[in-house]
């Protein structure tokens, strides 16, 4: 093992402060920080996704942030692409790349491999997206297990994405999704990974998410969706899954009032922390998890680990 090729993976629930470890950490090991949230990619969304401030990218260089537009489709396999080239450029400059970011999907792409899927056309992506729109998601969910019974107990209904992901490779290639997952193999098996996970306790979380949900309105999130909508980007695109979205929209069409809007977010935002932490234990059970109230604290924990 090449011990100059370290990669640094820090996750954990949203609002569980990780960005604010992070570049605290990139200021002591000379590292850069590199994006491992599926919302953070997008240029529209800034406020909603909570990007890292200008302040914070002054302090510390960030990668693959607020670089692509919403109107493109953007898988896990093209952040893996694109994450190996900026781990290269990382460690050639002696830098140590600290991954960051709350995407499961993310981090699995880089501890256990990805599976060499063909390509999905845009007309069979779209007959699935379709297909979810007219059933809803639970007869979704009893249709695919109708044709792929392995699903089962392995994609939560609540994940949408992944249950239309699954569909539409069962039609395509005729496998199962996790048949095409079985001889997948990690491309970093020779570098150093150091992977840290924020266990951050409820009551501390749900009461960031409350303070940040706050933040959010003051920065004029309201404004950042208005935005959104002009650009008519396909209902059908990752996108418009980012909590806050629909119901800006609702309130914005006078259906619910302003403090609803922050509640029903701040109910969503709670069951995606939740649905976080429950990948977390199922799927890195050999992370090391941390935490601390206190910074500075959390800071000389995370340098034992990287050290």
């Amino acid at each position: 093992m090449i011990l100059s090729k370290k990669i640094i993976l820090l996750a954990g629930p949203t609002a569980s402060g990780k960005s604010k470890l992070a570049i605290q950490l990139a200021i002591k090991i000379n590292g850069e920080i590199i994006n491992a949230d599926s919302m953070q990619v997008y240029k529209e969304f800034k406020i909603l996704s909570s990007r890292p401030s200008n302040s914070d990218i002054k302090k510390i260089r960030h990668h693959m942030y607020g670089f692509l537009s919403a109107k493109n489709y953007f898988s896990v396999g093209d952040w893996l692409m694109l994450v190996k080239e900026k781990i290269k450029t990382c460690h050639k400059n002696h830098k140590i790349p600290i991954i960051v970011g709350g995407t499961g999907l993310y981090f699995k792409a880089i501890t256990k491999g990805i599976s060499k899927i063909p390509d999905i056309d845009n007309k069979t992506r779209n007959k699935v997206r379709l297909l979810f729109k007219k059933l809803g998601k639970e007869k979704f969910y009893n249709k695919l297990l109708k044709i792929d019974p392995k699903i089962k107990s392995k994609i939560f209904k609540s994940d949408t994405q992944r249950l239309q992901r699954a569909y539409e490779v069962k039609l395509k290639t005729k496998k199962s999704l996790f048949d095409w997952n079985t001889n997948t193999k990690s491309e970093f098996v020779d570098y150093e990974l150091r992977k840290i996970f924020i266990n951050t306790p409820r009551n501390k979380l749900l009461k960031n998410i409350k303070t940040r949900i706050n933040l959010m309105f003051e920065d004029d999130c309201v404004l950042e969706v208005k935005k959104f909508n002009k650009c008519n980007i396909k209902k059908t695109l990752s996108a418009n899954k980012l909590i806050g979205v629909s119901e800006i929209n609702l309130f914005l069409k006078g259906q619910i009032s302003l403090n609803d809007c922050k509640e029903l977010i701040n109910i969503k935002t709670r069951q995606y922390a939740k649905r976080q932490n429950t990948w977390a234990r199922g799927h890195m059970k050999n992370w090391i998890k941390l935490y601390s109230n206190d910074l500075p604290i959390l800071l000389k924990k995370t340098l034992k680990v990287v050290s």
